[in-house]
């Protein structure tokens, strides 16, 4: 396990969906993946992925990535009876998947070997939804490649589209992310990362699923359609062994629904082999409760 700037910083800074950057140390690669994911509240995600990427020049690279993620969760199988008491938390008998999201994404990265810039766009649909973004990333090295400075920018345009006939104030969701961040190499086994984050979030922001039955009428939850927040983190990198590594971070929010949150994450990971990484993650999270004192 070898520490370098560069694989840091694709790894901590690539903050838009699928993007990957960094040409002169990438090279032709395709690779196939399966995700799962499974909670409590009746939600299962079964995902496979496929990626492929393609080295023009030394210095530029391009890429495509798709996913599909198979989805089960009782808010999609209930979400066209509202008039059923349990609409939001019973459970159906229908079996098999309840949705199904198909994603992809495109892009292109530079790289000189001191700036890198990586642009791309992505775009999913499913059931009851349609998402469009466009992303950009630029990083700056400079002391000897010791430090680098990012810049990341993503725009979504998307859009509601529920499974039952509602009249949805807005019926279209957008968010902007910027990402301001300090990469700082501290020895040959040990990085820092500091990280500043703009959100901005606008349209419907809640879910069209999320009701109550009240006499006989059902009454959807309200949000406010804007949403502004705010990011800091803080991450650590530290080789132990040539092939034993932990990553440290923590993350602070705030925004202007009052929210505040505090996230902590701890990763082992050891290289098993030349082509397999293991590890295990710990992650802990807590937050304030929302307040909407206009509504």
């Amino acid at each position: 396990m070898r520490m370098q700037i560069k694989k840091f910083i694709a790894g901590l800074l690539v903050f838009v969906p699928f993007a990957k950057g960094f040409a002169s140390g990438a090279k032709d690669e395709v690779g196939i993946g399966f995700n799962t994911y499974f909670d409590n509240g009746d939600v299962q995600v079964y995902s496979p992925t496929f990626e492929f990427l393609k080295k023009l020049t030394q210095k530029i690279l391009v890429g495509i990535k798709a996913r599909i993620d198979a989805i089960s969760a009782a808010s999609i199988r209930n979400g066209g009876r509202p008039t059923q008491a349990d609409a939001v938390t019973g459970a159906s008998g229908k079996e098999g998947f309840d949705d199904t999201r198909y994603a992809g994404s495109i892009f292109g990265s530079y790289d000189d070997g001191e700036n890198s810039i990586t642009i791309g766009g992505y775009y999913s649909t499913e059931i009851d939804y349609e998402g469009r973004s466009i992303f950009a990333n630029l990083v700056k090295q400079f002391n000897e490649q010791n430090t680098a400075l990012g810049i990341g920018f993503s725009q979504s345009f998307d859009k509601w589209k529920p499974v039952f006939k509602r009249n949805l104030p807005k019926d279209y969701r957008r968010e902007r992310k910027i990402d301001l961040s300090l990469t700082q190499l501290l020895s040959p086994t040990a990085m820092v990362q500091f990280i500043y984050t703009d959100l901005y979030s606008e349209g419907f922001l809640s879910s069209p699923y999320h009701y109550i039955i009240l006499d006989n009428i059902a009454k959807f939850e309200k949000y406010p359609d804007t949403r502004k927040g705010q990011a800091f983190t803080f991450k650590v990198v530290k080789l132990l062994t040539e092939k034993l590594a932990t990553n440290l971070s923590y993350r602070y929010y705030k925004d202007d629904w009052d929210i505040k949150s505090h996230t902590f994450n701890v990763e082992l990971l050891r290289d098993m082999t030349e082509n397999l990484t293991m590890g295990i993650r710990y992650r802990y999270y807590t937050q304030t409760k929302a307040k909407f004192p206009n509504l």
